[in-house]
């Protein structure tokens, strides 16, 4: 599962690494959430939780089943 979720953030992070930002992945938790680490622009900005939700959730959530939701700790 781990793998799928790299694969779904790698499609996400062309468009963040173009703004100067990243996302790493921390963990996968057996209750399907995905917890993620924003750094670079993304850390401070005040889109970043917009970002989180309605790009690499989606995209996360579209590729791998099982996934619930993406946290950012």
């Amino acid at each position: 599962m781990r793998e799928q979720v790299e694969k779904a953030l790698d499609t996400v992070r062309p468009i963040l690494q173009a703004d100067g930002g990243y996302v790493e992945l921390v963990d996968i938790l057996p209750s399907g959430i995905v917890q993620v680490r924003m750094s670079g622009a993304c850390k401070g900005c005040p889109m970043a939780q917009m970002t989180l939700k309605s790009s690499i959730e989606r995209a996360v959530k579209k590729m791998v089943p099982g996934i619930k939701a993406v946290e950012a700790v």
